[in-house]
């Protein structure tokens, strides 16, 4: 007959009360760093969720800021179209040409200081997102596809096309 051998793990058990204590002690210690990983985790989760919604509202924001002033500089398009046809009419009395291109120029100027940027079109490459044909002709001249005139400016801001230009395209 063969003898079993059981081996069984046996806590310690305590022998003073300071071993007592002190095992308590150790308890409350790993208690106390689980405790502190977690709360370092949840502060690194909240912190980088937080580091995402300021990205977020940037964003938002910065949104929501071209667009309002995309309205408004769409709802002025006709007063620089109407300055430009002035400066561009014949007329007899210089001061008042130059006081109309001044106030054209520092129309402009505001505009650029806002982010507003002409669409450039005469001698470039048609893009419909950019320009809008309202013509063709055949010129050998230019090569296919080519803006010749332009009847309209366009604008945008920032990449968002506040107008599109309005173009004859060649060829």
């Amino acid at each position: 007959m063969e003898e079993e051998k059981t081996t069984m793990k046996v806590e310690k058990e305590p022998q003073s009360e300071e071993e007592k204590k002190m095992m308590d002690l150790e308890k409350k210690v790993e208690e106390q760093k689980a405790e502190i990983e977690d709360n370092e985790d949840r502060i690194k989760r909240l912190m980088a969720e937080f580091e995402n919604f300021k990205k977020r509202s940037d964003k938002e924001r910065q949104g929501l800021y071209n667009s309002v002033m995309g309205d408004v500089v769409t709802s002025l398009l006709p007063v620089i179209d109407n300055l430009e046809k002035a400066v561009e009419a014949k007329t007899e009395d210089e001061q008042y040409k130059n006081g109309v291109e001044m106030c054209l120029k520092q129309f402009k100027d505001v505009l650029k200081a806002n982010g507003v940027t002409e669409i450039e079109a005469e001698g470039k490459t048609f893009d419909p997102s950019l320009h809008e044909a309202v013509s063709s002709v055949v010129d050998e001249n230019l090569g296919a596809q080519i803006v010749k005139q332009e009847f309209r400016k366009g604008y945008m801001i920032g990449d968002k096309v506040l107008r599109h230009s309005l173009v004859v395209v060649a060829n």
